[in-house]
């Protein structure tokens, strides 16, 4: 184990959470056949843009999808003071895409491979189905 995750800040679980998710997204794109860098990155970015991941968390609330303690990291990472700048993106939007890495940084870390397959997976089919607020899906 890194480190306990119990007493990580929502900055750090985010900083792992983003590379956790990136990773079931660019496997599920190579797993399409798609196989041109410049392709897979505008793909990849429908899925893990911080717009996208905002999408996906407003979808996971209406669910009710999370339990208690995937809120509480989820709120530890959305609340959390960061030093950087939302880019192309709302300081909300930015915070809540924070939380969306920071939870997935926490099932990551506390070994929860099932419930992190499990949720990474809705979250790719739900991109795929979603709107996204652009009027495009991202097939």
């Amino acid at each position: 184990m890194i480190a306990d995750y119990n007493q990580m800040n929502g900055i750090a679980l985010a900083y792992i959470g983003d590379a956790v998710y990136e990773v079931y997204v660019r496997r599920h794109l190579l797993q399409q056949g798609l196989t041109k860098p410049t392709k897979l990155h505008h793909l990849a970015t429908r899925y893990v843009s911080a717009k996208a991941q905002a999408f996906l968390v407003g979808e996971m609330e209406k669910q009710n999808l999370l339990t208690e303690t995937e809120l509480e990291y989820f709120h530890r990472g959305r609340n959390a003071k960061s030093h950087t700048s939302a880019k192309n993106t709302s300081v909300m939007t930015y915070r809540i895409s924070t939380g969306f890495e920071a939870l997935f940084g926490y099932l990551y870390l506390s070994e929860q491979k099932q419930r992190l397959d499990e949720l990474a997976a809705w979250c790719i089919k739900t991109v795929e189905e979603g709107n996204l607020n652009n009027g495009s899906k991202a097939k």
